[in-house]
């Protein structure tokens, strides 16, 4: 085995690694919890998780493809700003919306002080007014900052659709309508499935929103199970449970799209021309696109921006610099490591050493990405503290000097629960470059002397900087984002931006912790902009034609 295969099938066990500490702690003797979670909390969970997820993704759904297919297909007034602006949302945590509604729409929040003033309502028995902290609620909270991935996705595919497949359905007599749902709609339909599950593996991850809201989801009960109960055997059958779930959701997502792959049989790809809509239509579809971005974005931007100016002296004088940079500090340091581990994979499997072991070793790397964060925060934390027990015990008796916790409760423990989940980010990232190469200059490379490293050194990582960059990015502003895993996993005393706004706002602080709120969310706007790059490229003559 060379070393490439070697290297690809350590870091695939790293990966494993947590999911095989589950299954084996799931499966040993517990006293008794399963039945107790079984017959008492789990049937909740299930309920509360599944109604989400079918909320969320149909709201998504909906949502997504309705504004991809107007921004393509037609010009109204906005259109152009609405076709990057729609992807705002994606910058905005869903628990960091769930805070600034929840502060607006409460009882003693701004707008129901306003109808109580205006209609004379002395107390919560004189009106109706809907309840934010609900499932209806996080439902609402989790589709407007979501709706983005399947947006995005459905965009790239109604922009890669032939123009003549369009052009057949109209002249046989189709309209605008039954060619979106008889022809445009099923041809993107595998794009939409892939956007709409990573929907639903958000929905599963979230932890901040449900724990806001006291909603009982899989991820808020592995929290209470591992916290409150101190049942380490317990949050992991829970944990066991919801990665049944995620795996449920892969099979079921892949087969949908097995019998749906599409081949273009044409080169003729060059677009339809947009079409205008009336001086009625138009109006309604400006609207219909600027409420997802004006709820999901500007409304909990301004919000946590106005509250930032009137408080930032106050955050400035609590630990809010030192949270900063814990959350810089890790999130840098994750990417680099993602970016270095994923570059490596990525040209391990061009290689092509090991063959299938290679293969499965790279696809078992990138699988993290599909676990939530807190079923990979149990899996993280349990063989680490059983080793640290085990190396403390041996110097204990040995040389009579305890070590405490050397891995299990560092940060370490924080950077390596990262790396598993956010590694197929940057593996992407490194493949999508490295395709671009073509093999001729390998083999040119080879061929004059040049050892494998060093051909990535001199041939391929001058050209891979852009895309290194992107996938550099993209594993920074989850970190800074992830919240299950950080809660769990993370030291004591020790807070990143994500538990700093999280603790504040349990507490009902928003205001205090607006600044570092903000901060994620600026964040949060730099993949949008690579993302939004990303389309521009797409069938040009569309564009000079609206």
């Amino acid at each position: 085995v060379d070393g490439w295969t070697a290297g690809t099938l350590l870091v695939a066990t790293l990966v494993a690694a947590p999911v095989v500490a589950i299954a084996v702690l799931a499966l040993a003797p517990s006293d008794g919890i399963w039945h107790h979670l079984a017959t008492t909390v789990l049937p909740g969970y299930v309920a509360t998780s599944l109604t989400l997820m079918v909320g969320v993704g149909l709201g998504t759904g909906f949502g997504g493809v309705a504004t991809a297919w107007l921004v393509t297909m037609y010009r109204f007034p906005g259109r152009r700003l609405f076709e990057w602006a729609l992807l705002l949302p994606l910058a905005v945590p869903a628990y960091v919306n769930a805070y600034v509604f929840t502060d607006f729409l409460e009882y003693a929040g701004p707008l129901q002080t306003a109808l109580r003033d205006i209609f004379g309502w002395s107390n919560r028995q004189d009106y109706w007014f809907p309840e934010i902290r609900s499932v209806g609620g996080a439902i609402a909270m989790m589709t407007l900052v979501l709706y983005p991935y399947v947006y995005l996705l459905a965009r790239a595919a109604f922009l890669s659709q032939p123009a003549c497949v369009l052009e057949v359905s109209r002249t046989l007599g189709k309209g605008p309508w039954a060619s979106f749902f008889r022809v445009a709609l099923p041809l993107a339909r595998p794009a939409i499935a892939v956007g709409v599950s990573l929907v639903l593996m958000e929905v599963l991850n979230d932890f901040g929103t449900v724990d806001f809201f006291a909603v009982n989801t899989f991820t808020a009960g592995i929290y209470d199970v591992w916290m409150n109960m101190n049942s380490t055997a317990g949050a992991a059958q829970l944990a066991m449970v919801l990665l049944l779930f995620v795996v449920a959701l892969i099979v079921i997502e892949r087969r949908s799209r097995r019998d749906q792959r599409f081949h273009q049989t044409t080169t003729r790809v060059k677009s339809l021309p947009t079409q205008p809509l009336g001086p009625v239509t138009g109006p309604l579809a400006t609207v219909f696109c600027a409420l997802p971005i004006a709820l999901g974005f500007v409304f909990p931007a301004t919000v946590l921006g106005r509250y930032a100016l009137q408080h930032y002296e106050v955050t400035l004088e609590s630990d809010f610099l030192q949270h900063a940079w814990h959350s810089l500090a890790l999130s840098g340091g994750s990417a680099v490591v993602a970016v270095a581990v994923g570059l490596f994979l990525a040209y391990g499997a061009r290689l092509g050493g090991g063959g299938t072991a290679t293969r499965i070793g790279v696809r078992v790397a990138s699988l993290g990405y599909a676990v939530p964060g807190a079923v990979l925060a149990v899996g993280v934390i349990v063989p680490m503290a059983a080793l640290d027990n085990s190396v403390d015990a041996f110097m204990r008796t040995t040389f009579g000097m305890p070590t405490g916790l050397l891995l299990s409760g560092t940060v370490f423990a924080v950077g390596y629960g990262y790396l598993v989940r956010f590694l197929a980010l940057s593996y992407g990232a490194g493949e999508s470059g490295l395709a671009r190469v073509t093999p001729a200059m390998d083999g040119a490379a080879r061929t004059l002397g040049a050892t494998p490293f060093g051909v990535l050194r001199r041939v391929h990582m001058p050209m891979l900087r852009g895309s290194l960059v992107t996938g550099g990015i993209l594993v920074f502003v989850d970190c800074m984002k992830e919240l299950p895993m950080t809660v769990i996993l993370r030291p004591f005393n020790f807070e990143t931006l994500a538990t700093f706004v999280h603790q504040y706002a349990s507490d009902e602080l928003l205001e205090e912790c607006a600044l570092g709120a903000l901060a994620i969310v600026a964040v949060g706007v730099l993949p949008v902009v690579f993302l939004s790059r990303s389309l521009r490229g797409l069938r040009p003559e569309a564009e000079e034609k609206s």
